[in-house]
């Protein structure tokens, strides 16, 4: 990977303020907690601007979050996807910060996940989550983020062990060409196969995760939740592989014809007779795997030139190596 040179290694030492890093915190019913996430941010990276976007909370989630010093706004339709949607469109800064509000990522790690975007020029770092005590997760969450993540893996390339992690950090031109069709939980799903279908230069580290405090409840319901990420690898496989779902359709439906006809064809030979219902089956399904087949070519060229347009929207905006080099000569 690309290292920065020393003079701008030095360059930004001097100025903590070179780059702006904005701490987007999604909250719902965390008023337990926010206080202190808010405060330990704050703490560890001094010069950024944290903001807490509230999603209908019931409890003091939106006075905690004040009193800590937190930016707060709301988004009022009911999603974790929606809140990350707006948080993405409202905000500008050079380097975006996301992490759940429930106390259960480590703040420490902030410093890491930024020096590692930085210097060596990512779009995006995931903070994997690691679990010392061996209870923070729940064995259906594990199992399932492990399924998923090795869905997504076979389906579109490796490039993270933790699909699902809530602790991110992401370039100004990731956030600004990633387009967010997701509402709730699923959005993780949509942030990680982003980065994999255009082949962004990305990173993970591994982070510590913890329980949630008593008192304090998960969001994620692991069988609606699960069901829901499941249909939108589903959805992006239909959108992004094309080929390779209407391949399979069309070899199935090839071998189901093969399967029918044989028996029709050999009959004729030996008898001169045809079964017509077989024949006019086996005919039937030959047709529509052709058709499949051809769907698939066609989808696959229009999904190349959405492709090439999400890269090509991705490249108006300058990495973070750039964006240093002009600011380190604008103020030499």
């Amino acid at each position: 990977m690309e290292v920065l040179d020393q003079p701008f290694k030095e360059a930004i030492a001097a100025d903590r303020r070179a780059l702006e890093v904005a701490v987007l915190l999604p909250c719902y019913n965390e008023g337990l907690v926010i206080r202190g996430v808010v405060e330990r941010f704050r703490a560890l990276l001094p010069h950024a601007r944290i903001y807490v976007y509230d999603n209908n909370s019931s409890d003091n989630s939106v006075a905690e979050a004040r009193a800590a010093g937190a930016v707060v706004r709301s988004e009022p339709r009911q999603g974790k996807g929606f809140v990350v949607r707006r948080m993405f469109t409202d905000i500008d800064a050079d380097i975006y910060l996301m992490c759940d509000a429930d106390e259960t990522y480590d703040a420490a790690a902030a410093g890491t996940l930024i020096e590692e975007l930085v210097e060596n020029g990512l779009d995006m770092v995931v903070g994997t989550r690691v679990d010392p005590t061996g209870s923070a997760y729940r064995p259906a969450h594990k199992f399932g983020n492990w399924l998923l993540t090795m869905l997504v893996q076979k389906m579109f390339g490796k490039g993270f062990s933790d699909m699902l992690s809530g602790y991110r950090v992401f370039s100004r031109r990731f956030v600004k060409s990633f387009p967010s069709m997701a509402q709730g939980f699923e959005i993780e799903t949509e942030l990680t196969i982003h980065a994999l279908q255009l082949k962004m230069p990305v990173s993970e580290i591994p982070t510590h995760f913890k329980d949630r405090i008593e008192g304090s409840e998960s969001k994620l319901s692991t069988v609606r939740d699960g069901i829901r990420i499941l249909w939108t690898i589903a959805t992006l496989v239909r959108q992004e592989r094309p080929m390779f779902l209407f391949g399979i359709a069309a070899a199935l439906l090839a071998a189901v014809s093969l399967l029918l006809g044989y028996p029709v064809i050999r009959g004729f030979v030996e008898t001169g007779l045809v079964r017509v219902p077989t024949a006019l089956l086996a005919t039937g399904t030959a047709i529509l795997g052709c058709l499949s087949l051809f769907s698939g070519l066609i989808l696959d060229t229009v999904t190349r030139g959405c492709q090439e347009a999400k890269r090509l929207r991705y490249l108006e905006f300058s990495g973070l190596h750039a964006i240093m080099e002009a600011r380190c000569e604008s103020r030499c």
